[in-house]
């Protein structure tokens, strides 16, 4: 089950599923070292952080400056021949540059036309398996099912994830599966659990996704321990600071 592209490089080495984050370039900054895939918008990350920057282009610049890591930039336009202009301002940009588009008729036209351009591309907004198995034949490299939004009309925010890790399951090439709007640790939980190939969410998801009751104990028991050890002399020679 081949996939494609250069996010799927990433996976090359079978560390699976990938993490990507959203935020601005100060708030990743701190996360970015840390295994993280690649940063990913949306035009509403785009319309609330660029403005301290005076443009978009300034936004993705500082990206870039940021990172040598892959940098998903959604576009937006009224037609396909907008969506191909707008396109290539920022490929152009750097080769970092991946495109993301809404799910849509123009947007699978899109997709068809920059797959035959070698052109690696995200679809978003999918919410429907008919969606995924539309822009999976036009060519496109990544479907984004979105998960929040589902639970939150009391749906299983999960679901679409295991229907299209199933649907691909026989391909010999297939998009990667990348779980979306994905605002709490418990639903980053679900989508890892069913099969999402990436996973993006803001970074103080990814944050809180290394807290958990129990590792905080015995975290703290643990750290007791060293402590009394150094009071006692037992760590003499070992660099321990105090708090």
């Amino acid at each position: 089950m081949a996939v494609n592209g250069a996010a799927a490089d990433l996976q090359a080495g079978g560390r699976g599923p990938t993490i990507w984050l959203a935020g601005s370039p100060d708030e990743l900054k701190e996360w970015m070292p840390l295994g993280i895939a690649g940063i990913v918008t949306n035009t509403v990350v785009l319309n609330q952080y660029a403005k301290p920057y005076g443009s978009v282009i300034k936004l993705i610049e500082a990206y870039l400056e940021l990172t040598d890591k892959p940098v998903v930039m959604e576009i937006d336009g009224h037609s396909v021949e907008e969506l191909l202009e707008v396109g290539k301002v920022f490929t152009a940009m750097s080769d970092q540059i991946i495109l993301k588009i809404p799910c849509s008729v123009n947007g699978l036209k899109a997709f068809a036309a920059l797959k035959a351009e070698g052109v690696e591309t995200f679809c978003t907004t999918v919410f429907s398996l008919t969606q995924a198995a539309a822009v999976a034949q036009a060519g496109v490299d990544h479907i984004l099912p979105f998960c929040e939004p589902v639970k939150e009309v009391g749906g299983d925010p999960t679901r679409l994830i295991r229907e299209c890790a199933q649907m691909f399951g026989g391909w010999q090439q297939r998009p990667l599966i990348m779980a979306a709007l994905v605002r709490t640790v418990e639903t980053a939980h679900a989508a890892f659990r069913d099969g999402c190939d990436e996973l993006v969410t803001m970074w103080t998801v990814y944050r809180d996704m290394m807290d958990h009751p129990l590792t905080e104990k015995w975290n703290k028991t643990f750290m007791d321990e060293w402590v009394d050890m150094h009071g006692s002399g037992l760590l003499q020679g070992v660099p321990v600071r105090s708090e």
